[in-house]
């Protein structure tokens, strides 16, 4: 079959499908009338067709290079995803509900540092870090006021939270059947990715093989009774912010993927009843083209790890689903509004990498929390790209250029090497356990900070194009007395609880914790029952212990 015949064999599948969920609109021009086709192919002339379906193929096949939707952003747009969440848990609803009035798609959620490592705000080590960094999350009832006024079987939810994520999605649970919402109709995320907090972040709490097993357990029960839920987010965002190269992104945040979806096999798991349900989530910075190809080559490479590594049959077991987030680290103190610049570019390497979701960060995240305002000019640059760019009116329009499938198959190729070294090394919790992604990482991040210093690497506004004076913008103040307000609540909270209840749920699950059940129930009914999350994170911290990083 020529590769014209398979187009149009692959363009009459899309129009069944077409046919059952209409695209955007009913027909794409652009301001001079000129059609915009659903897809761009080379002519037989331009490309050996036997390379081109090995290596590209068609959006939603196999391997998935040019998109994992046929339609992609023809059908719909990206879910706009921007992530919130600072101080009381009041505060950030209010937040909440202002970026959905203004046409937000999806809630990403920030949690402040305590409830990142698992401590309610009045412990002691919670001390002046409360709502600093994200929402400060104690117990159900702190969730529940999290999401007032907001029906969790119409918005989807991304929660960033790691050593804990059992606990919080137990909470975003209860929080459902509150509102008498059916598990079934809840969708979101939680990122569940622990060993990029031993090589890049550090929010760990336990040692890997406990938390290998929470994340496994999240797994099976989101496959049984959340099924609508991605159970994970594998994610190279941290480690890109950490130093790493777009190579080493793709690379050790493929390789940690290839060691969760081992455990979950290993613990008895079948390949195509979780993967479906995996998501990804990696950084977009600066180098426009060079983003656009590691968006396209992780693509790539997950469908064949899959397909060959794990022997997945579902084809969206093969599919790489992702999130994207601008690069953060990339964000100046100095002259922020050019930051508005940068999040444009990296947002848009984004989409027409294809991504799924995307968060936009705001001009003033190098000096703080964003403010309202900052927070709408981030939202607008997503809708700005996708309402009159024109971009997301053709799948994948960077495909066949010369430029982007050199990079793509640069980058695969590099990438391959990192991951074939680890498994070498016996794959990515040894490797992990040896310091070679965090020591790979460290001289990454020395290389680029020294090219900066000597001004081979060129920052507008901080190591060339400096301004004498600096105007001081507006930022957003967290209240210094939110631990304490918080505390309170904690102590009304325990003294109108069911102390029965409660001690009674957390001695079941440490029981259970010291055996093989799965802990997702347990955990669930600590929740119901108002235990908190420094009480939960405690009891699993009295069965496995806490993580020792290695020096190196």
């Amino acid at each position: 079959m020529t590769l014209h015949d398979r187009y149009q064999a692959w363009q009459a599948n899309v129009e069944n499908a077409v046919a059952k969920r209409a695209e955007r609109k009913s027909e794409f021009v652009n301001h001079s009338d000129v059609p915009v086709e659903r897809l761009y192919v080379p002519t037989a002339a331009m490309v050996d067709e036997d390379s081109y379906i090995k290596q590209l193929g068609f959006p939603g096949e196999f391997p998935y290079t040019r998109g994992i939707q046929p339609t992609m952003y023809r059908g719909r747009y990206w879910t706009m995803r921007q992530y919130a969440g600072f101080g009381s848990a009041e505060e950030t609803n209010t937040r909440f509900r202002y970026l959905l009035s203004q046409g937000q798609t999806g809630l990403s959620t920030a949690f402040d540092l305590p409830t990142q490592i698992g401590y309610d705000a009045d412990d002691p080590f919670a001390r002046g870090e409360v709502g600093k960094v994200g929402v400060s999350i104690s117990s159900r009832l702190d969730m529940e006021t999290l999401f007032h006024k907001i029906p969790l079987d119409q918005v989807s939810t991304s929660m960033t939270i790691n050593a804990p994520a059992s606990v919080l999605l137990a909470m975003y649970l209860v929080v459902a059947e509150s509102q008498g919402v059916p598990w079934t109709r809840v969708s979101g995320t939680v990122q569940n990715d622990i060993l990029k907090e031993y090589v890049a972040r550090g929010t760990y709490i336990f040692p890997p093989k406990p938390s290998m097993r929470l994340i496994t357990d999240i797994f099976d029960f989101c496959a049984r009774d959340v099924p609508n839920w991605n159970t994970i987010s594998i994610s190279g965002y941290h480690i890109r912010e950490a130093g790493s190269t777009a190579v080493q992104e793709v690379a050790f945040t493929l390789s940690n993927a290839i060691a969760y979806v081992q455990s979950a096999v290993d613990a008895g798991l079948a390949v195509d009843d979780f993967a479906p349900r995996l998501s990804f989530f990696f950084n977009a910075h600066n180098d426009f083209f060079e983003e656009i190809a590691k968006f396209r080559a992780a693509r790539r490479m997950w469908a064949h790890i899959m397909k060959e590594r794990f022997g997945a049959k579902n084809p969206r077991s093969m599919q790489l689903r992702f999130h994207t987030q601008t690069g953060g680290s990339t964000l100046t103190a100095q002259q922020p509004d050019n930051n508005i610049v940068r999040v444009t570019l990296q947002a848009l390497a984004a989409v027409l990498g294809g991504t799924q979701s995307l968060h936009t960060n705001s001009r003033d995240e190098a000096l703080a929390l964003p403010t309202e305002d900052s927070a709408r000019i981030a939202l607008r640059t997503q809708q700005i790209i996708a309402y009159e760019s024109g971009v997301a009116d053709t799948v994948d329009p960077l495909g066949g250029s010369y430029y982007v499938e050199s990079l793509t198959n640069s980058v695969e190729e590099r990438a391959w090497q990192y991951i074939d070294y680890i498994d070498q090394l016996g794959g990515a919790v040894a490797a992990i356990e040896q310091g070679y992604m965090q020591q790979e990482i460290h001289k990454a991040a020395y290389d680029m900070q020294r090219a900066i210093e000597r001004g081979d690497e060129v920052v507008v506004g901080v190591n060339k194009f400096k301004v004498d004076h600096e105007v001081e913008p507006d930022l957003l103040r967290v209240n210094p007395r939110l631990g304490e307000e918080q505390a309170r609540r904690l102590a009304k909270l325990r003294e109108d609880r069911s102390a029965a209840e409660y001690t009674d749920a957390l001695e079941k699950l440490r029981s259970a914790a010291g055996e093989s059940a799965n802990l997702m129930p347990y955990i669930v009914d600590a929740v119901r029952k108002y235990a908190t999350i420094g009480e939960i994170c405690n009891v699993l911290r009295s069965v496995f212990g806490e993580y020792q990083p290695p020096i190196f």
